[in-house]
């Protein structure tokens, strides 16, 4: 006998937050894409178009993860009977790769061609000044982004970094992530512009143009790998997993949990299995109640858990 419990789903606060984080970091890159375009062509600087290149890359990126937040809460149905939660995850993997193809080759490429073949350089003005006001845009979206994992982190009593590495949120990494280089790219952008000012070489401005592309290399790179791991199906972290084994094992009437799986479904998402072994002397109707208890015991330590299969066993004789 399987006893399973289901919950509605949670509160969907933290996909709230996770959606005003997108458009922040969405609406700066329009803007902010066209400007270093133009600046890009008037200045000569491949460094200037490696950066346009990037914002356009996000803002494609960022429509894959509005549309994966409104396709994720879609109902469960009878062919999707967990939900759509793992749309999160598909679309993280497609933003990755779209980092990677639009925005690092596409960089790497002015970088190696500028050096070999350098073009004549323009007014580099209109480029410093854009590169200035999208520090300040970039700037402002990572800070919403950086707000919302502060808060998270402190719900979950973490260090903002680890948070950034453990969260099942995909859609909330991107965004950090790719604000966080995007701050990046503009600072070695800047130096290399100027240090073509400097110097006159555009091996400078190509190289800069280069180192771009390899960071963002590095952030699909670390884009994908998360998505894949949650798309195979991924535990929660060792932490959250001795915390559900502790509600389990520490409900009356429960004598060991045998065996106890995890996996996320989503963000806001998580299946557990359990093989327990319960009092000798408990009925079939006090395991129900056991049950419910397991269930509303897990809900107030991991309110994310929303679906709960206990399989009773026997302990085997010693």
């Amino acid at each position: 006998m399987t006893v399973e419990t289901e919950r509605a789903a949670p509160p969907r606060g933290n996909s709230e937050e996770t959606k005003k984080t997108v458009l922040a970091a969405g609406a700066a890159n329009v803007v902010i894409a066209v400007a270093k375009l133009i600046a890009g062509l008037a200045a000569g600087s491949s460094a200037m178009l490696a950066e346009a290149a990037h914002s356009l890359a996000d803002t494609l990126n960022q429509g894959f993860l509005l549309a994966s937040l409104q396709r994720s809460r879609r109902p469960a149905d009878a062919q999707h009977p967990f939900g759509y939660g793992m749309e999160r995850y598909f679309w993280s993997l497609i933003a990755a790769v779209g980092i990677f193809v639009a925005g690092a080759c596409y960089s790497i490429y002015e970088g190696v061609l500028e050096i070999v073949r350098p073009s004549e350089g323009g007014d580099a003005l209109p480029a410093f000044i854009v590169l200035g006001v999208a520090f300040v845009a970039e700037g402002l979206s990572l800070c919403r982004a950086a707000y919302q994992v502060r808060q998270e982190a402190r719900g979950r009593d973490r260090e903002v970094l680890e948070h950034v590495r453990r969260t099942p949120d995909t859609t909330l990494k991107a965004a950090v992530l790719e604000d966080s280089t995007a701050v990046v790219g503009l600072v070695i952008a800047a130096f290399g512009l100027a240090m073509r000012e400097v110097t006159g070489s555009s091996v400078w401005d190509g190289a800069a143009s280069i180192a771009i592309g390899l960071l963002l290399v590095l952030v699909a790179w670390t884009l994908g790998r998360n998505s894949k791991e949650l798309l195979i199906g991924r535990a929660v972290d060792r932490e959250t997993r001795q915390m559900i084994h502790t509600e389990i094992g520490g409900t009356p009437g429960v004598d060991q949990v045998v065996e106890l799986l995890t996996m996320h479904l989503g963000p806001d998402d998580l299946l557990v299995a359990a093989k327990v072994a319960f009092d000798d002397d408990i009925s079939a109707d006090r395991a129900e109640d056991i049950a419910d208890e397991i269930d509303r015991r897990l809900q107030e330590v991991c309110p994310i858990v929303r679906h709960v299969f206990l399989d009773p066993t026997q302990l085997q004789p010693e």
